[in-house]
C-alpha cells in the first residue's frame, strides 16, 4: 500500500451553533488542510497520483473556503462549520477523478487543524 498527501491552507471565519462558549461568537482560523490518497499498486510512471493533480484539486475546493463567513455556504447552513465538518466538507468535494488517473487511488482521509495543537480527520464512509 501507498500513501501520498498535500497540505494547504486557508483563512475564514466561523460561529458555532447550539455551543455554549467562546466558539459560539463570531471568531477566525487560519485552517491548515491535509488531504491523503493511498494505493495498493502506482501508475504507469510509478506513482500514486501526480503531486500537481492533488494539489490543483485541493485548491479549487479550499478556494471556496478561503476568506469566507463558513456558516453562510449552503452546506455549512445545514451543518455546524466544525473542523469535523470541514473535513467531510473537503472530502465530499474531492473529485472522483482518482480513478481515471489510477484505478487503485482513493481518497483516505483529510485532516483540519483549527490551531497547531487541535485537528479533526474525516475517513469516509
Amino acid at each position: 500500500m501507498y500513501s501520498i498527501k498535500v497540505e494547504d491552507c486557508f483563512s475564514s471565519a466561523h460561529n458555532l451553533r447550539g455551543y455554549k462558549g467562546k466558539c459560539e461568537e463570531l471568531h477566525g482560523h487560519n485552517w491548515k488542510v491535509e488531504v491523503k490518497v493511498g494505493a495498493c499498486g502506482l501508475d504507469k510512471a510509478g506513482m500514486v497520483l501526480d503531486f500537481k493533480y492533488l494539489k490543483e484539486k485541493v485548491n479549487k475546493i479550499l478556494e471556496r473556503l478561503d476568506h469566507k463567513y463558513l456558516n453562510r455556504i449552503a452546506y455549512f447552513k445545514k451543518y455546524n462549520p466544525t473542523s469535523e465538518n470541514i473535513a467531510k466538507y473537503i472530502f465530499d468535494n474531492f473529485s472522483t477523478g482518482l480513478n481515471r488517473l489510477n484505478p487503485r487511488a482513493r481518497l483516505e482521509s483529510v485532516t483540519v487543524w483549527e490551531s497547531e495543537r487541535s485537528s479533526a480527520t474525516y475517513y469516509g464512509e
